[in-house]
């Protein structure tokens, strides 16, 4: 399990009054926050995370290297009544990147988990500037991973992905994306490739999880998460393999049986039109033969005939002799 020592940007805008997550924008991100915290924490004892908010009045830095959930939840409960304003991604970033730098283990390794559900605005919405502050922190060993949801979703294909591809060293930085559903932000997150480390998974096991559609499960193969029964994935997995199998081997005996159907038609034809032609053969044949017979016969005919007639003229020549 990784060694980490995390700060958690939060969106505290106005935008995190908005419906469109259970229960609320805010809501859905405090679970989040708390689901985080708590794996970091679990997966060693170690980790440290913070939490900053980066709306309002302006970036402000609310617990610092914590291994108390309590006081995530204090943070979290203080900022419930400091939404407004806009977000400055690229100051909360610099700030949280102060933070870190502090950090009391110096082994712990330094990330960043930004929450955005707002439009990106000035300095943020530059993207050379960000792919400029991008670099920097790739070069102080520092990761970052980007949470899209709400209005920021609409920011993930440019901006922010153009931040997460220029920050990623060894795919340590990643890019979420969660839109609108009946899933819990929560739910994503754990399941994405934020958190796998932390749960033992290798990032690259995870696919393409928490993707553009964000919908948890739905993006795994069968709509069942590996990691958490794999006895179910592999039994799903196989019976999808045997059912291609059968189906191949139907196809194929139905391809065969289709090949052969016109070959045999052919042959049958061809016998037919064999034996008709040797029967009109035969009948022509026969046909010579009764012609040549009935040639013979005539000849015999006229043979006897001429016979009888000689002999009748010899009769009458002996006849006339004798008188």
């Amino acid at each position: 399990m990784p060694l980490e020592a995390t700060m958690m940007i939060i969106d505290n805008s106005e935008y995190m009054r908005n419906g469109d997550y259970i229960p609320s924008r805010f809501e859905a991100q405090s679970d989040a926050v708390k689901t985080i915290f708590q794996t970091k924490i679990d997966s060693n004892p170690e980790n440290t995370v913070g939490v900053m908010t980066m709306a309002n009045k302006g970036p402000e830095v609310l617990v610092t290297h914590s291994k108390d959930i309590g006081q995530i939840i204090k943070a979290l409960h203080v900022t419930s009544s400091k939404i407004g304003g806009s977000i400055d991604i690229p100051t909360a970033i610099n700030i949280a990147q102060l933070a870190l730098k502090h950090r009391e283990n110096k082994n712990l390794r330094q990330r960043i988990i930004v929450f955005v559900g707002s439009p990106l605005e000035g300095q943020g919405a530059d993207e050379r500037e960000m792919v400029k502050l991008a670099k920097r922190l790739k070069k102080n060993n520092v990761a970052v991973d980007f949470v899209a949801f709400g209005d920021g979703v609409e920011e993930e294909t440019n901006v922010l992905k153009a931040f997460v591809d220029n920050t990623a060293n060894s795919d340590n930085s990643h890019l979420v994306s969660v839109p609108p559903g009946t899933h819990l932000l929560s739910d994503v997150i754990i399941s994405s490739p934020i958190l796998s480390e932390d749960r033992g998974i290798p990032p690259e096991a995870m696919g393409d999880v928490g993707g553009a559609s964000g919908s948890g499960g739905a993006n795994f193969e069968f709509g069942v998460d590996p990691s958490l029964d794999p006895e179910l994935a592999l039994a799903l997995r196989m019976s999808m393999e045997e059912e291609q199998a059968r189906q191949a081997a139907e196809e194929q005996t139905r391809q065969s049986a289709t090949d052969a159907q016109p070959q045999t038609e052919s042959a049958v034809v061809d016998n037919d039109e064999e034996a008709m032609l040797a029967q009109a053969l035969a009948l022509s044949e026969h046909n010579d033969v009764d012609m040549g017979e009935e040639q013979d016969e005539d000849m015999d005919e006229e043979e006897a005939i001429a016979r009888a007639i000689q002999m009748s003229m010899k009769q009458e020549e002996k006849e006339q002799g004798g008188q």
